[in-house]
């Protein structure tokens, strides 16, 4: 079969897991909502998310509507090529119905995990799962759909009108569907930023003045901010995590297909990482079928219960691959097999790595609780080390990933196939998103489910049974976050790569030489870059939670009769003043990841440039890293206390483990995660905008 032949597995395969995904949300919604407060509870925090999803994208659509403009005029002027402005549209559309599907899906599943969960930890697993199922699936087939019209329209269109000058027709294709994720990027780190801004902010005010101040458990609902809370966690980790890894999936794809043109082996290099991401999405589905669990399981039975999953679907790409590598590019490209194999290798290692520093079952996470008995200076000293620490194996691991695909595919006699090769890695790392992502979804749904279980007075039993997966969830996050940002590395490595393919393209070569002093300039602004954005972030937080906390504070003082329950909170106030918070702060932030290459390039120039891209993935993925892992460990340090360690609920230790984990809340929800795209986004930023920028550089 030609490569052709096997690229309509792509448009088959997205429609298929949009149809699996469409199943599974209707499977869900059949399912017991519970009885008529848990169905009340859900719907405050069903209304309170659409009203902040609705508000957020008006206020990026105000942002698509000037950069549209600024694409078009580029486009006008020949720096770019006239699709270039309509895909920054379509990636960001399609970048937010992801998010926006899995958010709905998610906040109908809350309640019914709960219901389920009085029957059978089982039950309320497999519909918190599905729930994460339908965010993965969605993800996956409208990224990958997305793509596929793209291609098969640039095809038809440069079938019958004049190519770019020193192109053929699929180096012109790759390389105008180089810029299409700038539009998805866009929209994710808003999204990211937004949401993340939203969610930590309301549960930081949350517990600070609930737990802490209060002596009050997690998600009463006489604390006012436990409906924003419950909102927080659906439009940050769920809606926001769609936005991020869609972008994720789609610029891992075509940066591998650009440089697989660069390679010299056209088509058929364009075509492997389409058709590996469609049949990464059957074996997804298959992976889907492996996940159950056995009532009364141990922490880590329930984390074997998900692995079967993920590793089930990762067996099945290894050897899928095998044979899709040796049918389009033939046995003399073999090599290509192995740098996959490395990528799939180095997600899953990551992710075990991650479980062994995030989960309560380990040493790390107990560490952590130990030291809350000496207060929550020496928590907040161990989760830093804890987090630190975690960055060594990661970093390895990636490392030899790069060095494993970029010699295997080749690497010591071309040049460009090793390129090929470390970004076919990443698309490897990221063909089974249909099922990791799920297994990272389903957290925010079994936390949600755990609140309206506190909130609707359901037995302690059920408390108890979405406990433990709401534990699960806080690890199956943070390994969901370990492997995007593992994913992210390699996947910026290839639009790095790409970068440089474009320059050339352009016509100019660049002088890379570690001693070139614009490059070295470079590399230190591009390395201080995330600890800004970080400093940005998590400040933002800070100022939004310190409204939260004066909200929750008023409340409890000026309601009469809420603290003994004969009163309801104004849960509205709350919701209302995080958005607002949220919205206004997410703008310096994310407008910082395309400002700052850009005008590097055009004050100290191109070299400069590459040097800012390289440097921020460096210290932005080991940063990432770092916050994700940290903030993990301390928030299943504070459940582990809660089981009924060291005093458990309402203990000194818990109060101090609270603390900790309020500090890690923003690193691994809001900081850590939104590195993942700031990174990609730059380097899409730097292709999108070369032309320009080598045309008024000022060197």
């Amino acid at each position: 079969m030609s490569s052709s032949g096997f690229f309509i597995l792509t448009p088959i395969c997205s429609i298929g897991a949009l149809v699996f995904a469409l199943y599974l949300a209707l499977s869900i919604m059949r399912e017991d909502e519970g009885n008529d407060k848990m169905k009340e509870i859900a719907l405050a925090v069903r209304v309170g998310a659409r009203a902040y999803l609705k508000r957020q994208y008006l206020g990026v659509a105000l942002f698509f509507a000037v950069m549209f403009i600024i694409l078009l005029w580029m486009a006008s002027q020949k720096y770019l090529v006239i699709f270039v402005p309509f895909a920054f549209l379509t990636g960001g559309f399609f970048s937010g119905l992801s998010g926006f599907i899995g958010m709905t899906v998610a906040t109908q599943s809350s309640n019914r995990t709960a219901a389920a969960a009085m029957k059978s930890l089982n039950s309320g697993l497999r519909v918190a799962f599905s729930s994460g199922a339908v965010m993965g699936l969605t993800v996956v087939g409208l990224g990958l759909l997305h793509l596929a019209a793209w291609y098969y329209f640039l095809d038809w269109y440069y079938s019958g009108h004049p190519i770019p000058a020193n192109m053929d027709k699929i180096t012109a294709i790759t390389s105008a569907m180089l810029t299409f994720s700038m539009g998805a990027s866009s929209l994710a780190l808003f999204a990211r930023v937004g949401g993340g801004i939203f969610t930590k902010a309301a549960d930081v005010g949350a517990d600070l003045v609930g737990k802490v101040e209060a002596g009050i458990p997690e998600d009463d609902p006489r604390n006012p901010a436990v409906i924003a809370d419950n909102v927080g966690d659906n439009v940050g980790d769920v809606a926001g995590m769609g936005a991020d890894l869609f972008e994720s999936y789609v610029g891992a794809i075509v940066a591998t297909s650009a440089l697989g043109v660069a390679a010299g082996l056209g088509v058929a290099g364009v075509t492997v990482p389409m058709v590996m991401a469609a049949v990464g999405i059957i074996a997804s589905v298959i992976g889907t079928f492996f996940v159950s669990t056995k009532e009364d399981a141990t922490q880590q039975a329930l984390l074997t219960a998900l692995r079967k999953g993920v590793w089930g679907s990762s067996l099945i790409m290894a050897i899928a691959s095998y044979f899709l590598v040796r049918w389009i590019l033939g046995v003399e490209h073999i090599g290509i097999y192995w740098s996959v194999l490395a990528g799939l290798l180095a997600g899953v290692i990551i992710g075990v790595v991650t479980e062994y520093y995030t989960s309560s079952s380990f040493k790390p996470t107990k560490s952590i609780a130990d030291q809350s008995l000496t207060g929550p200076a020496t928590v907040i000293i161990a989760g830093l080390s804890v987090g630190m620490m975690s960055t060594a194996l990661p970093v390895l691991v990636v490392g030899a990933a790069i060095l494993a695909s970029y010699f295997l595919s080749g690497g010591a006699s071309d040049f460009n196939a090793g390129l090929y090769g470390i970004a076919i890695a990443g698309v490897g790392m990221l063909s089974t998103l249909g099922i990791t992502l799920a297994t990272d979804a389903y957290g925010p749904v079994a936390d949600n489910a755990g609140g309206n279980a506190e909130m609707a007075g359901l037995p302690p039993e059920v408390r108890k049974r979405t406990d433990a997966l709401d534990s699960l969830g806080n690890t199956t996050a943070a390994t969901g976050k370990g492997f995007a940002i593992g994913s992210a590395a390699l996947t910026a490595l290839g639009l790095i790569a790409a970068f440089n393919s474009q320059v050339v393209l352009l016509g100019k070569t660049m002088n890379l030489s570690l001693l070139n002093p614009n490059l070295l300039v470079g590399l230190f602004i591009g390395g201080m870059l995330p600890f800004l954005f970080c400093s940005m972030t998590m400040r933002a937080v800070g100022r939004a939670a310190g409204l939260i906390v004066v909200e929750v504070r008023r409340q409890f003082k000026e309601i009469a009769g809420l603290m003994q329950g004969k009163a309801n909170p104004d849960y509205a106030r709350c919701v209302t003043i995080a958005t607002a918070a949220a919205q206004k702060e997410m703008v310096l932030p994310s407008l910082l990841a395309i400002v700052a290459p850009v005008l590097t390039g055009i004050l100290i120039g191109l070299e400069a440039e590459m040097g800012l891209l390289a440097g921020a993935t460096v210290t932005g993925f080991v940063l990432a890293v770092m916050m994700a892992n940290s903030g993990g460990a301390w928030d299943n340090a504070k459940k582990y206390i809660e089981e009924g360690y060291h005093g458990g609920k309402g203990s000194q230790a818990h109060k101090a483990a609270v603390v900790g984990d309020t500090v890690g809340d923003p690193f691994k929800d809001t900081s850590g995660p939104s590195l993942n795209i700031l990174i990609k986004l730059m380097s899409i930023v730097a292709i999108v905008f070369a032309s320009f920028v080598m045309s008024v550089s000022l060197f």
